[in-house]
């Protein structure tokens, strides 16, 4: 599994079936509210204040988070109905409509007995292209942080297969929701073809982590001791947001149509080799790579230390593990990365900045940003080009071990930005970099030359223990950017 533009996803073509998220409820739903509804966690009331502001503003932003994954057989549309109706009355925050309420954000769930799922037949699309750009479009236009539901869920049907797809706000997920959005859906739907109890593990509320949340950080001011490591990282650094060090011929206050590109940087043999080259100096994989983008801005012109902004998942070891929801916190690294440091001395400076970081991620980036940047929090966006860096090994998701078959994978998309941002993924067939940046032509030629360099030099600590080019590469061993081509996969089969 792993994350890459829904335009580079070959879907083979088919009849096309929606389900769309009714509440037989819906009439008390608009009264006057609930006193004792939830509230929403602070990603949450960012998101949705920055969708409020926009909208008006008449400049509304957008953006979505989907998942789609492969049924082999002829597809039982009930059992599949089923089986997403499941999936929504299991994670609360999919049931939930927000409101402001006194200034706050409130979340009120639906109860599960009061939903439903209206089957929709949308047409048969006779080519892959028309169904790409249907798909594309309706994400684009179905998906609306004010407006409930909050997601969309359909299916490609053929004769004998089907990829489901189903597309989220970020309000009521993260990237590590994906896989269990895939292992729910698909195991209540196996179980369900073949009439047999399904048992998934426990996945308590994402609201119930958003109480807390707020209990423990809502009163906290700007003397807390607690933003000590924000405060000196932005000493440091000389601000709450640190920028990303290389050209991409932004304009400030304005924000750009974005570039989504997906490529592979090492196959699964190299990514071996590279996690071992990582060990060996007491680091880990993400650490690797983290430590080669550090390198790789450096040697673009950027500074020595590297300063940037890195997600944590507040998932825990096992509280949240199954649960859907913004389980993600954000906090700023840095380490030295300086020219003559050789790849175990930047492992060992990246690890260090990594230890560092941990021991101070109680405290949630939004409430941080809201007290020590206050002018820079009232905007709707990043003041300018953001240094980040996220890192998922899918193989350790929920579901792993069928991903082989059930073929999942991640998509994301945003409308505009003003800056860059790039994930990587790990899975069985290797390293993968998703990249989301703005569409300037200072920008196309900044972030190729970045993702060749950084391609070569993870190559190079691959097959030679170290950053530098020593070794002659030969070309990669499929075209950068394949995408996952989900007919020869069903022909493989």
């Amino acid at each position: 599994m792993r994350q890459f533009p829904l335009e580079m996803h070959h879907v083979a073509p088919g009849r096309v079936v929606e389900w769309r998220l009714r509440s037989t409820a819906a009439a008390e739903a608009g009264g006057a509210g609930d006193p004792a509804s939830r509230k929403a966690s602070f990603n949450q009331d960012k998101h949705f204040t920055v969708a409020e502001e926009s909208r008006a503003a008449d400049d509304p932003v957008a953006s979505w988070v989907a998942v789609t994954f492969e049924v082999t057989g002829p597809l039982d549309e009930q059992a599949l109905s089923q089986a997403l109706l499941s999936f929504v009355q299991r994670h609360e925050v999919l049931r939930c409509a927000f409101r402001r309420l006194a200034g706050e954000l409130a979340c009120e769930p639906f109860d599960p007995a009061e939903l439903a799922l209206d089957p929709e037949q949308v047409g048969t699309f006779e080519t892959a292209d028309l169904l790409r750009d249907f798909l594309v479009d309706r994400f684009k236009r179905s998906i609306d942080t004010l407006s409930w539901p909050l997601f969309i869920m359909g299916a490609v049907v053929r004769e004998d297969s089907a990829t489901v797809y189903l597309a989220f706000d970020h309000i009521v997920c993260d990237g590590m929701s994906m896989p269990i959005v895939a292992r729910d859906v698909l195991t209540a739907y196996e179980g369900l073809c073949g009439g047999e109890g399904v048992e998934l593990p426990p996945a308590p509320s994402y609201l119930d982590f958003a109480d807390e949340q707020r209990r423990r950080y809502l009163s906290i001011d700007v003397q807390d001791e607690r933003l000590g490591y924000w405060k000196d990282f932005i000493a440091r650094g000389g601000g709450f947001f640190p920028k990303f060090p290389l050209d991409l011929g932004v304009e400030p206050d304005r924000m750009y149509p974005i570039v989504n590109e997906g490529s592979m940087l090492l196959d699964a043999a190299e990514a071996e080799v590279f996690e071992k080259t990582c060990v060996a100096v007491g680091g880990k994989p993400f650490m690797g790579v983290l430590g080669s983008v550090a390198v790789c801005l450096r040697e673009a012109g950027g500074p020595g230390v590297y300063r940037g902004l890195m997600p944590v998942s507040e998932r825990g070891r096992g509280t949240w593990a199954h649960s859907v929801g913004w389980f993600v916190n954000t906090m700023p690294i840095e380490f030295d990365a300086s020219p003559g440091r050789d790849f175990a001395q930047v492992m060992a400076g990246v690890r260090a900045g990594f230890t560092e970081m941990i021991s101070h991620v109680d405290v949630p980036f939004v409430r941080a940003w809201e007290l020590l940047a206050p002018e820079e929090f009232a905007a709707r966006s990043w003041p300018y080009p953001v240094n980040f860096f996220s890192y998922i090994d899918m193989r350790r998701c929920p579901g792993a071990e069928r991903h082989d078959e059930w073929q999942p994978a991640t998509h994301v998309w945003s409308a505009r930005a003003n800056g860059a941002c790039s994930w990587f993924h790990r899975d069985a067939e290797g390293l993968h970099m998703n990249s989301l940046y703005v569409d300037t032509p200072a920008a196309r030629a900044t972030m190729t030359d970045f993702q060749d360099a950084l391609r070569r030099t993870v190559q190079n600590v691959a097959r030679s223990g170290g950053f530098g080019g020593t070794v002659a590469l030969p070309p990669p061993r499929r075209p950068v950017g394949t995408p996952l081509d989900v007919a020869a996969y069903a022909r493989r089969r």
